[in-house]
């Protein structure tokens, strides 16, 4: 059974995947440079451009990435919605390196999971921490070929956001946020996650 989800007065779980999904579907993010995220938006496959490797783990989040609101670097200046099943992402979830404790070496995990602290519409740091996913290339080619059903590029609302913040209007840039719910899990991918775990 999934955990339920904290009422509004219950305090935030150190540890908590929040994300906009549906019965079936759950979004998430990356940022790209031009050439990749252009070509990825036009075709809808992140490997449409040559610049764009299966070489190495690539990361996603399903919590709203900011990523500087695209203006962190070069290479991220443009930022992705990525639609997949919810199926197919709690798949990815099932495969993480987290789930044996046998110390991998990175280069061969499957998937990686990693619990970042989590930052409101200022980007200011919160006491409680959000999940990064690291797609590794025993997998990533599948990922980027049939597990995505739809990329959208979300670069102007980002940066809409920071328009209205660099103008004092932190109300209105957190309400172009989307709307993000506690994801529900399995108690057995809790565990492999270790949701669970204050530190």
């Amino acid at each position: 059974m999934a955990s339920p989800s904290p009422s509004p007065s219950s305090p935030t779980p150190y540890r908590q995947i929040r994300a906009l999904y549906t019965a079936t579907t759950i979004t998430v993010y990356q940022a790209y440079s031009p050439a990749i995220a252009l070509a990825a938006v036009t075709q809808q496959k992140l490997s449409a451009a040559p610049e764009f490797t299966l070489s190495r783990m690539t990361w996603i989040k399903p919590s709203w990435y900011r990523s500087g609101y695209s203006f962190k670097d070069d290479k991220q200046t443009h930022i992705l919605a990525l639609t997949m099943s919810r199926d197919r992402f709690e798949h990815l979830l099932s495969l993480s390196s987290s789930s044996d404790g046998t110390g991998v070496a990175r280069d061969k995990c499957a998937v990686r999971v990693q619990w970042d602290p989590e930052r409101n519409v200022e980007l200011a740091r919160m006491p409680w921490r959000s999940v990064q996913i690291g797609i590794g290339r025993a997998v990533v080619a599948e990922w980027v070929e049939e597990w995505i059903l739809k990329i959208e590029d979300v670069t102007e609302c980002a940066r809409e956001m920071k328009r209205l913040l660099d103008e004092g209007r932190v109300e209105e840039a957190r309400g172009l946020m989307p709307e993000e719910r506690v994801y529900p899990l399995e108690e057995g991918l809790r565990k492999v996650l270790r949701m669970e775990e204050a530190e």
